[in-house]
């Protein structure tokens, strides 16, 4: 059996400013307390820190990918309250367009409360919705063309998914690759996912969604059952990313391995010893799963940072900041060996500091001169 090491070399993208991205979904104001610990119930207890900013998925990510030098547009909604002129100053203020929004002068636009627990390293998450949603009449055709003019890509969280679905019919029309994030099962994801030919997922998203009974074999039933897609990428925390890679080519005679022992191989070979993320993959091959199928492809195993104890604050907003540096990564070229490490590098630098978008790199952070 044969492996590659991934190995990085500086490259310069000179034509990067000139890439955009169009997101859809999720706008929020976050309220962050930080806590010695968890509390119990009916417990009184005070924070140690406290923070207010602009959060959501498609905010995050849509933050992340402005920082590291992307031109994105984002399509969502708030109200004409005091958190829906926030979320808008502080988006256009690190350079997403925000032209695209509609504003609604009544309900009340998304918050978020989130307990930042120090003992555990843990945040847990209470959301109010915006009202009222985004419904596609409020979208306009000239506004939806204008909004797709010269993207690079596309980008949904998942949410506002009648919405998300008229964009990507129209991204899809134009030939525009499209990068879907599934957190979770959630109303319209499937129709959505058709039309991917990218896929970011969390851990448990591929099991259930596939019934597979291993996660291994989930991979390869998310592939065989969209066959406009060209990988698919589960984030795993801690534990790094594993990300399945459909062949060009087809590899007629690529030898034929069970991807679940393939993966297990991989993760034997892999370095735990390096603290910087890392990349390992397979040569393309046949991988098969028993009772679902056969792809071509590649399997890459992705390591983390592993964050000093004193150094980790806050993992909110880690996967966001995460699919925001793939979304770099995509426009930019990156190959997968480099585009993962770099993905890595990027959310473990948000979790140095408290809530989702305090911490993101800049393009010109020290941490990221190997990639970029």
């Amino acid at each position: 059996m044969c492996f590659r090491l991934s190995h990085q070399s500086p490259v310069t993208y000179l034509s990067i400013l000139s890439l955009y991205q169009l997101g859809c979904g999720q706008v929020a104001v976050d309220f962050l307390a930080t806590v010695a610990s968890f509390p119990n119930p009916d417990d009184k207890i005070r924070s140690t820190s406290l923070k207010v900013q602009g959060g959501g998925n498609a905010g995050n990510a849509s933050t992340c990918a402005a920082r590291l030098g992307l031109n994105p547009r984002l399509i969502s909604k708030v109200s004409n309250d005091s958190h829906g002129k926030g979320i808008l100053e502080e988006l256009e203020a690190d350079g997403v367009d925000t032209s695209f929004f509609i504003v609604s002068e009544k309900g009340n636009s998304s918050f978020t409360y989130v307990i930042v627990d120090s003992q555990t390293k843990t945040r847990t998450c209470i959301h109010t919705p915006g009202y009222p949603p985004l419904i596609p009449e409020e979208l306009s055709q000239s506004s939806l063309l204008s909004a797709l003019d010269g993207v690079n890509m596309v980008y949904f969280d998942g949410r506002h998914h009648e919405t998300a679905l008229v964009v990507a019919k129209e991204a899809a029309r134009k030939n525009i690759p499209i990068l879907v994030e599934a957190e979770r099962e959630r109303e319209g994801l499937d129709d959505l996912l058709d039309f991917a030919t990218y896929a970011i997922c969390s851990a448990k998203f591929p099991q259930a969604w596939t019934e597979a009974p291993s996660f291994s074999s989930a991979l390869i039933s998310m592939l065989l059952r969209l066959p406009k897609l060209k990988f698919v990428i589960v984030t795993l925390g801690e534990e790094g990313c594993i990300m399945l890679e459909r062949s060009v080519n087809g590899g007629s005679d690529a030898e034929e391995m069970d991807v679940q022992c393939l993966l297990e191989s991989l993760k034997l070979i892999k370095d735990d010893s390096k603290t910087i993320p890392t990349c390992i993959s397979s040569v393309e091959t046949k991988l098969s799963a028993d009772g679902i199928g056969t792809i071509t492809g590649q399997l890459f195993v992705g390591t983390a940072e592993k964050i000093p104890p004193s150094e980790l604050v806050d993992t909110t907003g880690a996967g966001d900041a995460f699919i925001g540096a793939v979304l770099y990564a995509l426009c930019a070229g990156m190959p997968p060996e480099k585009m993962l490490p770099f993905a890595a590098q990027v959310a473990a630098t948000g979790c140095r500091a408290l809530g989702a978008r305090t911490g993101l790199p800049l393009r010109t952070d020290p941490r990221l001169v190997s990639f970029l």
